[in-house]
């Protein structure tokens, strides 16, 4: 059995997270990890020292705010950033890896319910729907993953009574994620966890305690098409990556796929 895993995680400045990631890489061996919020300009990116720890590394990024960052131990064989137009380069990186299709993607947040970024983040799911459709079927091998800024369902954070108007809880946000699902995605955790409470991916620097206390989201995300989703073995959340000294408010989320199993899927090459 072939076990190839990809994980996901918003580190809140790549620079500043670099040694806790390359020495979460020495520790799990995953064969992709797709990062958001880089917060840093592609001359600026860290490139060399991942090189150095033998992994191969794309980017597309900006000053101070959002970037995605795809960390693999193979080549990709595509790389594309953002949307046809370019738009958005920062928050959308599209690689080909082992013959699966990884959508790497920082979702905007929205900042507030009256605030025109709310409806950006709204006009991307759209967008990223029909970006979806023109490229793929959801019989091919697609792992959509990163931080999407909404938290699904109730179960899904900490405070859904008290949190229902925040724009990563809001209905309308929910409803534009459901948009993107209904095309033909699976919640990989969600399969292996399907009613397990308090599995969060981010929590508040401002919370005291916030594992132990369980005051967090579940933002985080790792989707695949159904055939893909049906050879994926394991999903877990790495709560003591969240411990370290100086951690990102989020941590890694992995999920492994047996790909023996997934050969005989559409379009599965290099």
């Amino acid at each position: 059995m072939t076990q190839f895993s990809i994980a996901t995680f918003n580190a809140n400045s790549i620079r500043a997270r670099l040694d806790q990631i390359l020495d979460w890489l020495a520790r799990e061996q995953v064969d992709v990890l797709c990062v958001q919020e880089t917060k840093v300009q592609d001359p600026d990116f860290p490139r060399d020292p991942i090189e150095a720890a033998g992994y191969n590394v794309v980017y597309a990024g900006q000053k101070a705010h959002a970037g995605v960052a795809t960390i693999s131990k193979t080549v990709p064989t595509l790389t594309q950033a953002g949307f046809d137009d370019g738009v958005d380069a920062p928050r959308l990186l599209y690689t080909r890896i082992a013959g699966l299709n990884i959508v790497n993607t920082y979702v905007p947040q929205g900042r507030e319910l009256d605030h025109s970024e709310f409806q950006h983040k709204l006009t991307w799911f759209r967008q990223f729907r029909e970006w979806l459709e023109a490229r793929f079927t959801p019989a091919d091998p697609v792992v959509w993953l990163g931080d999407l800024n909404v938290a699904p369902a109730d179960i899904d954070l900490y405070d859904p009574v008290g949190l229902r108007n925040h724009v990563d809880f809001h209905p309308d946000a929910q409803a534009a994620l459901e948009h993107v699902r209904a095309w033909g995605l699976v919640d990989v955790f969600r399969q292996h966890h399907p009613d397990e409470p308090n599995q969060y991916t981010y929590f508040d620097y401002r919370a005291r305690n916030p594992i132990e206390r369980n005051i967090g989201w579940r933002i985080d995300h790792v989707w695949a098409t159904p055939p893909l989703a049906a050879v994926s073995t394991r999903a877990w959340i790495d709560l003591d990556a969240r411990r370290v000294d100086r951690p990102s408010d989020h941590t890694f989320l992995v999920t492994t796929f047996d790909l023996n199993d997934a050969r005989s899927l559409p379009r599965l090459s290099s």
